[in-house]
């Protein structure tokens, strides 16, 4: 018997021939994972941006301190173990021999580099705001010591904005750093064509082993359902957020398969308090009377959701289930439009990316509103220039989600509602309010689980009444994928970790 064998190397797959008997079989064997997401990435630097699809492709290539586990339990990442010196001390211990996609060891140097690079960043220092100093005890051990006591420590640091950076490496990118990423993850960075595709490669080194497939790629598609399609023609291996009008085409395919799971994410109707009428609280509460949620979830998610009534889910520590949502009654909302000096409505606008279901929202809260007099135009804006402009306060009413990452209170509160963090660090309503400072502040620094909740509820009662943000629904996540794709597991947060996914066969 002879036995000729063949390997042809092609980007995306290895195909191997092998002949016995005279007879020609064909083995294809994928070395690349495909996944298609909504939006491009804006940034891999992960103090300059804290959007959900950019931490979607960073949270393969960083690590952090600690991560938390399905259950949301705190468990070891770069650190192997920690513990509590005092109420405001925290003792980090790091593995030894961890590397850098650049050869660099990680040391206790890169940790204080890294979180005070953090403190200093605009966009996300509001996450380690708690934090006075980082000190180094040794090349492998670090204390993090907190202004004050503060609760959720752990939680605020598996926060992909925590990642673990490589001085070094940011050093000599400079400006260039976010198209430049390093870090200890198990991919690394390969190339990015901006608006198309980020493609990322295993990294042999990786401290959790060598992963099973070679190369992720991650695709920018837009429309919903274009992926769905692409998950139908195998172009894409997993395909994140499908529109919910493509979810059973999906699950009726025989080599697919979708997977549905609540989340930690609240969709919600911003309005600019900086900006009149929205200053008026009597005008956004006549919205909310104007709005019928279950409409929304019914006609545009096709159940996906359940309507809101917190800007923090039911999953979230700290969820207040006693608060009573908003009910459709358009005399109620006619009523305090009349109070505020607007009898007759006014025109406005409403600003959404260019994502479908948000444009589909957007469109029925425009025909709801219609009935109480507001003529509201709606402006769809690409995802950078949206983020960009509703943290400069450019827009009226603006649609986005926000993803309680931690799942803690403190993270899901305190970046949209404190005076603070107004703009890009969370806040885009401009809401101030200093009792809703005052019981943020307070909850944060405080190590009672029970008091923290309660606070946290009390917070929730005010911003119901006050809505400097409507809470649409609580927003569910799906993913189709194609089911040769083994240990895919979806993350709570939505940042769904690749580690460990391999194919069948």
């Amino acid at each position: 018997m002879i036995k000729a064998v063949k390997v042809a190397m092609a980007v995306g797959m290895a195909v191997v021939l092998s002949a016995c008997g005279g007879a020609e079989e064909a083995v294809k064997v994928k070395d690349t994972l495909v996944v298609g997401q909504g939006a491009d990435a804006k940034t891999l630097d992960p103090h300059a941006t804290n959007d959900q699809p950019s931490s979607r492709v960073a949270v393969q290539i960083y690590s952090q301190l600690v991560e938390t586990d399905k259950d949301m339990n705190i468990v070891p990442g770069l650190a192997e173990s920690w513990k509590s010196l005092d109420d405001k001390t925290t003792q980090f211990v790091l593995r030894k021999g961890v590397k850098f996609h650049n050869g660099e060891e990680l040391k206790a140097s890169d940790v204080k580099f890294t979180l005070e690079a953090m403190i200093a960043s605009p966009t996300v220092a509001h996450i380690v705001s708690a934090i006075d100093s980082v000190d180094i005890v040794d090349e492998y051990t670090v204390n993090v010591i907190t202004k004050e006591p503060f609760g959720p420590l752990l939680y605020h640091l598996t926060h992909t904005a925590a990642s673990i950076l490589n001085e070094k490496a940011v050093k000599a990118a400079g400006d260039a750093y976010g198209q430049q990423p390093v870090g200890t993850g198990p991919y690394q960075f390969v190339d990015w064509a901006v608006g198309d595709r980020i493609t990322l490669k295993a990294f042999d080194d990786y401290y959790g082993g060598k992963q099973a497939i070679p190369n992720v790629v991650f695709r920018n598609i837009p429309e919903g359902t274009n992926r769905a399609i692409a998950l139908e023609t195998g172009e894409i291996d997993i395909g994140y957020d499908l529109e919910p009008i493509d979810k059973d085409t999906v699950r009726n395919k025989e080599n697919l398969a979708l997977v549905e799971e609540e989340s930690f994410s609240v969709a919600y109707l911003g309005f600019n308090t900086q900006k009149a009428p929205f200053d008026n609280v009597k005008v956004r509460q006549a919205i909310s009377y104007a709005i019928n949620a279950d409409d929304i979830v019914e006609a545009v998610l096709m159940g996906a959701g359940a309507p809101s009534s917190s800007p923090i889910g039911p999953k979230v520590f700290g969820y207040n289930p006693e608060i009573d949502r908003y009910q459709q009654n358009f005399d109620k909302a006619r009523e305090l439009l009349a109070e505020a000096g607007l009898p007759d409505g006014f025109k406005t606008t409403i600003w959404t990316n260019d994502n479908p279901t948000r444009v589909q929202i957007a469109q029925v809260l425009q025909a709801q509103l219609r009935q109480i007099g507001i003529d509201m135009s709606i402006e769809v804006v690409e995802w950078g220039a949206f983020l960009d402009g509703t943290s400069r306060g450019n827009h009226d009413m603006f649609i986005l989600g926000w993803v309680t990452v931690t799942g803690d209170a403190d993270y899901g509160l305190y970046a949209l509602f404190n005076s603070a963090t107004h703009g890009g660090a969370g806040n885009r309503s401009f809401y101030s309010n200093a009792e809703v400072d005052q019981l943020l502040n307070q909850a944060r620094t405080s190590i009672d689980a029970a008091e923290r909740k309660e606070l946290y509820g009390k917070v929730q009662v005010i911003l119901q009444n006050e809505v400097p943000t409507f809470s649409i629904y609580d927003q569910y996540q799906n993913i189709g994928i194609q089911k040769n794709v083994l240990g895919f597991s979806m993350a709570p947060a939505g940042h769904h970790k690749l580690r460990g996914v391999s194919f069948a066969g």
